[in-house]
């Protein structure tokens, strides 16, 4: 019965599940905070990773493991192999005005150019836009640095005993995957290789890089002998950990709302609202975010003065539509559309239908509409859509489960609440172990089906478009 282990290291926390290579059992777990901020010392990541082992009962037991970590984040290291600086996360908007110099730059088409070079379009969470803020405003750090890696790759390396002071073997012993890498902004799914004109023309000199393995490859070992599998990024280990195939589209209702799709060819968004990233099977997985989506309904909540489960019997109690009452809920301006300074409105008050069951109904629905956006952007470039498996913290809202299959007008299947990154990580160390991903049945879903409400989106898009 050999085990394996898998790695969450998310902005929060981290978190390593212990699980059966054959079966998928779970055996044991732990788990222990990150600092708050947008720049974190990455030794606070080794640090919390340390004590989630220890809560979990140690690793010497296990024969493979790998890590899922939040994308994007910025890890400088010296010819040393020390850091340079903190590691600049996902959520820095620091590098905004990086994106927008790194687009104008490229010309009229520069949307196009980027979507077509590197499948994504710059913004301020990509790794390369990052490096030109660090270019401009600290050109001596920028000098120093001899090497840059993602936040998993940095902790794969730190699991095969490379630190500061490994100098350039430890440099060379650097590897990610493809998921990871096609967030960096220099490195293209479509080709499966670097771009080293976009790290002169960021960074200024083009760095040592990880080398980018494939899904089942081994490059390191931990000192005890386990296999380090190649890892990925959280949204491609929660597709792993949820096992979405070909035509399942996943949708996270966390603080932020991403929709994502496994799909057999690689997209290129112009417009931007869609991230063309890789999967961590052999596929891609283009995504979509929002910026409003779980605190849209906590904010909601507090107003009536009740708990998300009370919300969601209020929304369930109102009829479809919520009696004409419309929540666009662009509380923290938007991504998709992309409308970085909108705001929140309600539209559609009258006596009548301003009632607490109207209004959690309306806010219910604006968030499920608000993904469906994400989802439209994601089928106008041709992806194929056939179900829906909706995780993160929103996902345990009975209404918003109801909702979103009426508002999609799709199947939607919650899986049992889980660590879908942590997991995802850990069917990759199984499938490292045995040569292929392992079948693991996954805990019971629930499986929900509605009448389509196409008039409830279409009110929406009124709505949000006045």
């Amino acid at each position: 019965m050999p085990l394996v282990a898998g790695v969450d290291s998310s902005t929060q926390s981290c978190k390593i599940v212990i699980r059966d290579a054959e079966t998928g059992a779970l055996l044991r777990q732990g788990s222990a905070p990150h600092p708050e901020g947008t720049e974190v010392d990455p030794e606070a990541w080794w640090s919390a990773l340390q004590r989630a082992i220890d809560m979990a009962g140690g690793i010497a037991d296990v024969a493979a493991i790998s890590v899922g970590a939040q994308q994007h984040g910025m890890v400088c290291l010296d010819s040393g192999g020390g850091v340079v600086r903190p590691a600049l996360l996902w959520n820095d908007t620091r590098s905004a005005a990086a994106a927008q110099a790194m687009i104008s730059e490229a010309g009229a088409g520069g949307g196009r150019h980027w979507a077509e070079t590197t499948g994504t379009v710059p913004v301020a969470s990509l790794t390369a836009t990052k490096l030109r803020w660090l270019a401009d405003s600290e050109p001596e750090n920028a000098a120093r640095t001899a090497a840059v890696c993602l936040p998993h790759d940095w902790l794969s390396w730190r699991l095969a005993g490379f630190g500061p002071g490994s100098g350039p073997a430890g440099i060379e012993a650097l590897y990610t995957d493809r998921s990871d890498a096609s967030g960096t902004g220099y490195w293209s799914p479509a080709t499966g290789g670097y771009h080293p004109d976009v790290l002169e023309r960021t960074l200024g000199h083009v760095p040592a890089l990880p080398e980018v393995l494939g899904p089942l490859d081994s490059k390191l070992k931990t000192p005890a002998g386990a296999l380090i599998g190649a890892g990925a990024g959280d949204n491609a280990a929660a597709a792993l950990g949820v096992n979405a195939g070909l035509g399942d589209v996943v949708v996270s209702v966390g603080t932020s709302g991403t929709v994502f799709a496994v799909a057999d060819r690689p997209v290129a968004d112009p417009s931007g609202l869609v991230a063309g990233f890789a999967d961590a099977t052999g596929y891609f997985l283009p995504l979509a975010c929002t910026l409003n989506a779980s605190r849209v309904l906590d904010a909601t909540a507090r107003l009536l003065g009740v708990d998300h489960f009370e919300l969601s019997r209020l929304a369930l109690s109102a009829p479809a539509g919520a009696s004409g009452l419309v929540l666009v809920p662009y509380f923290e301006g938007e991504r998709t559309p992309n409308l970085p300074d909108a705001t929140g409105s309600l539209h559609g008050m009258t006596l009548g239908n301003f009632t607490p069951a109207n209004l959690a109904r309306a806010a219910v629905e604006g968030v499920a509409c608000s993904l469906a956006d994400g989802l439209k952007a994601l089928t106008d470039l041709g992806i194929s859509a056939r179900r829906i498996i909706l995780v993160g913290g929103g996902a345990r809202s009975e209404a918003l489960q109801h909702v979103v299959a009426a508002v999609f007008g799709l199947p939607v299947t919650v899986p049992e609440p889980g660590e879908y990154v942590a997991d995802g990580a850990a069917r990759q160390a199984a499938g490292v172990l045995l040569g292929a991903f392992p079948s693991w049945k996954n805990g019971a879903a629930r499986s929900v089906e509605a009448g389509p409400t196409p008039e409830v989106l279409q009110r929406y898009r009124a709505a949000g478009s006045t």
